[in-house]
């Protein structure tokens, strides 16, 4: 069952400002991905993978509509950056919906609205506390990108087999993954001690501790093993 709901309690409110310019997109970085995900074959895809793919799509749309929100509220660079990542991996997971001829279901991209009703819930939710400060905000975004993480993995760890779904959700992982250490940061920043809200303390200790990753090329072979 898919993390999609959150209770993001508790907060502590400032109205403290911390930009950071991490997270930056290169130019090149979104067609670079897509080129590569179209160079592996084109295989078989059962119906835990083609679900995958729909449901990624429009929960990488809610992480960017909620950055773009948070953006405009609290006009820290680090949503506007982080946003402009998170079109790189809508972009990404689009290819492959094109490249197996699936429906998208964000077709028509329109800011705050999804098909799957439960992400609606979220968003709202989302948006809703986002608004309270830039702690708050903050804090919303590391939840987001705990959420990716657990599901990324848990996609990777028991319905993906094809190597372009590996390759595209394991960048999407190490993107998520980089996305929750410059939050942490900025809460630091500002004096707050992040608390994982989903993932375990093992393994948010794992990410934070590690140093910020760089994407990689085409594996050769199957596997999920990094």
């Amino acid at each position: 069952m898919k993390i999609i709901h959150i209770a993001l309690l508790g907060f502590l409110f400032t109205s403290a400002s911390c930009d950071d310019a991490a997270n930056e997109v290169n130019p090149n970085e979104n067609d670079q991905m897509v080129k590569q995900i179209n160079e592996f074959p084109i295989e078989p895809l059962n119906d835990s993978e083609g679900a995958a793919l729909i449901f990624m799509r429009e929960e990488e749309k809610l992480a960017r509509d909620v950055y773009d929100f948070l953006f405009v509220k609290w006009n820290s660079i680090s949503f506007d950056n982080i946003s402009s990542s998170e079109q790189t991996h809508m972009d990404a997971v689009l290819a492959l919906i094109n490249k197996y001829e699936l429906e998208d279901p964000a077709k028509n991209d329109i800011p705050g609205k999804f098909v799957n009703s439960d992400l609606q819930m979220l968003y709202n939710d989302l948006i809703e506390k986002g608004n309270l400060s830039q702690v708050d905000a903050f804090k919303v975004g590391a939840a987001i990108e705990e959420i990716d993480i657990l599901d990324l993995q848990r996609e990777l760890d028991t319905n993906v087999d094809n190597e372009d779904i590996i390759f595209t959700f394991e960048n999407l992982l190490r993107g998520s993954r980089n996305h929750l250490r410059s939050f942490v940061q900025n809460l630091s920043k500002l004096g707050i001690d992040y608390k994982p809200q989903y993932l375990t303390q093992e393994a948010y200790d794992e990410i934070i501790n590690a140093d910020m990753e760089q994407g990689r090329g085409a594996r050769k072979g199957k596997g999920r093993n990094n």
